[in-house]
């Protein structure tokens, strides 16, 4: 049975969906309706694009009158939940059809995608409103930021990360975050942790194209409590991979008296599929013990001979006087972001965003 995400859309789930469909509109053909789903194209389909042929297929099965659609919609979401549906990606389908035919009427659009977005999250649906009616759209979901229900709330900070993954990026957001942070302010102490972590990835996506903007809000919400201080790191984690000094003095993080000792690369020749093992010591000469984020950085070589940089995170512990000893292990294995190039490779160790000694190994793809 295959595991891919996109072949969760087979011939089962549509039987279910077309119930739901059958019972809201009654004289739709659910025979059709499944029938135009499985194109000779759709096995060929990627995920996205299965959801995009989705779309407009149930275009052609929901009223013509955009304002009743949406009712439909809403009331699909409802039979599907008392089917005993729960939540889940497939049926993001439906707030894309919001964002695919109303993209005019943005009050019905915007009120449709708040009430499905408990049943299959609008945050990719959210945004072509965001960039065709920027204020408006930001007015309406700095109200959603105080609405009830905790999924609403989630949907106008995630609904806005400038850099949502898998999603079309916001250039104005980018560019400007400011009309965003009303909706960061007000969320950021949310009782429910879902929507704190919304907050966290916003504010790491503000990190890459506004940083100081980013470590504005670090430093004025540091301190306030243990769970903020968490949602804080969280947030700012590509500025302490990077070593930013600021954001490394906020957390009382600073390489003075650490050093490493004993680097050692146990497996200086590698295949790809095989793991990386390298070993070290951290030294503390400091009276006692202190707070070190470990980390390591692999330097990749490019098509060009030129190497790039990618930092992970081991640890961040209390290091006691004296040494530590370290070992751990990297994976290399293929994935569809990255291309690897045979040769040589480095690995660094970083203590507190301060880099070490690196040393090089062999990798034979």
């Amino acid at each position: 049975m295959s595991t891919a995400l996109k072949d969760r859309y087979n011939l089962d789930f549509f039987q279910s969906f077309a119930i739901a469909l059958k019972e809201v509109t009654p004289l739709v053909d659910t025979s059709g309706f499944i029938a135009n789903i499985f194109t000779d194209q759709f096995k060929e389909y990627e995920l996205k694009q299965r959801m995009y042929h989705v779309t407009t297929v149930l275009n052609g099965m929901l009223s013509k009158d955009f304002h009743i659609a949406c009712n439909q919609i809403v009331q699909i979401t409802e039979e599907l939940k008392l089917q005993g549906v729960g939540e889940n990606f497939e049926y993001m389908f439906l707030p894309d059809y919001v964002a695919t035919y109303g993209l005019d009427d943005f009050d019905m659009s915007m009120d449709t995608l708040a009430k499905t977005t408990s049943f299959t999250s609008a945050e990719f649906a959210v945004r072509p409103f965001i960039i065709k009616y920027p204020k408006e759209a930001m007015a309406k979901m700095l109200v959603w930021s105080s609405n009830d229900e905790s999924k609403i709330r989630r949907l106008a900070s995630e609904g806005s990360r400038p850099r949502l993954p898998w999603a079309m990026a916001l250039p104005q957001l980018k560019s400007d975050p400011s009309p965003a942070i009303p909706i960061l302010e007000k969320l950021k102490t949310d009782s429910d942790e879902v929507v704190r972590r919304s907050v966290a990835n916003h504010l790491n996506d503000i990190c890459k194209d506004n940083p100081e903007v980013a470590k504005s809000l670090a430093t004025k919400w540091y301190g306030r409590s243990d769970v903020m201080d968490a949602l804080i790191k969280h947030g700012v984690r590509t500025l302490l991979k990077q070593g930013d000094s600021e954001i490394m003095t906020l957390f009382g993080l600073d390489a003075h008296g650490l050093d490493i000792d004993h680097f050692t690369v146990a497996t200086p020749e590698i295949r790809m599929g095989e793991r990386l093992r390298f070993s070290f010591d951290i030294k503390n000469e400091q009276k006692s013990p202190r707070t070190v984020r470990i980390e390591f950085a692999i330097y990749l070589l490019k098509k060009n001979g030129s190497h790039s940089k990618k930092v992970f995170k081991i640890s961040e512990r209390s290091i006691p006087k004296n040494k530590v000893s370290i070992s751990k292990g990297h994976h290399f294995k293929p994935i569809t972001t990255r291309v690897y190039h045979p040769g040589k490779h480095f690995i660094s160790v970083i203590l507190n965003g301060t880099e070490f000694a690196r040393l090089p190994f062999e990798l034979d793809v």
